[in-house]
């Protein structure tokens, strides 16, 4: 028991830049408090003193933060960082290295008996916030980003963003950097240009920014065979775009205050 615990401190310094001492770690940190009161849980689930088993998961939680069913399969140097708001499910299953942040649910989606929950395989990281749902299998080394809801399978070495969740791949992520990159040549705030962004006004804008970025490529193509055939039409620089700061923010202001009085104005029925 004791070796599993030194394994556990052991295992922060890796996952946790602010962890300084075996002391601190040891009395401070209530993810590992809420993971070895799991063990002993676990253990008297097993042998089937069910009531007890949940008992001492109760008072782990009302200590902790954290809620992890005594059912609930745990691999080695697993880390709850932070730990307040965790919630994991009974048939929940969490491979080696595995990492959780604050806020994370092991969630079932039916009250059918039975493998109802998600399986972690090793050196999974799930973000703040995210919601992994149903009897899914997340596999080794995958990210689940902060605020997700996952119900879906994850792929080895994936990583998953969004509400459903979706798998970012390396052409998505060029293709962010490109908006982003053309958002900054013509002025525009590069917020929220993502082309998973369901906000229509954005994602309308992240397709301007996707045609103009092609209208420049064919553009630069052109000027290159113009000048070869002597044209000088290309010679001159476009004129840079520029933003006053000052009439954005009065334009703010103006938009500020014109809410503020359609809320005082509102007159609601009781």
């Amino acid at each position: 028991m004791f070796d599993r615990i030194k394994e556990d401190i052991a295992s922060v310094y890796d996952r946790d830049p602010a962890a300084r001492t075996n002391m601190e770690i040891l009395f401070n940190y209530p993810g590992l408090h809420a993971i070895w009161m799991q063990r002993v849980a676990n253990k008297l689930w097993r042998a089937n003193w069910k009531w007890l088993a949940r008992f001492v998961s109760t008072i782990a939680r009302w200590l902790t933060g954290v809620e992890i069913h005594p059912g609930a399969t745990i691999g080695r140097r697993f880390f709850i960082d932070h730990g307040m708001g965790v919630v994991i499910g009974e048939t929940a299953e969490i491979g080696d290295d595995v990492t959780l942040y604050h806020g994370v649910t092991l969630g079932g989606t039916s009250w059918n008996a039975g493998k109802r929950h998600p399986t972690l395989e090793q050196g999974v990281v799930v973000g703040a916030g995210a919601k992994i749902l149903g009897p899914i299998t997340i596999r080794k080394n995958a990210r689940v980003g902060s605020n997700s809801v996952v119900v879906k399978e994850v792929p080895e070495n994936a990583t998953v963003v969004g509400i459903p969740g979706r798998i970012v791949n390396a052409a998505e992520k060029g293709k962010n950097e490109k908006r982003s990159a053309i958002a900054q040549k013509y002025g525009f705030d590069a917020y929220a240009v993502s082309p998973d962004n369901p906000d229509p006004v954005a994602s309308a804008i992240g397709t301007m920014l996707d045609h103009i970025s092609v209208m420049d490529e064919k553009l630069s193509s052109v000027c290159t065979e113009v000048a070869k055939m002597g044209g000088n039409v290309c010679d001159k620089q476009l004129p840079e775009i520029e933003v006053d700061s000052q009439e954005f923010a009065e334009a703010e202001q103006k938009a500020a205050e014109q809410r503020e009085q359609a809320i005082k104005s509102f007159d609601p029925i009781i």
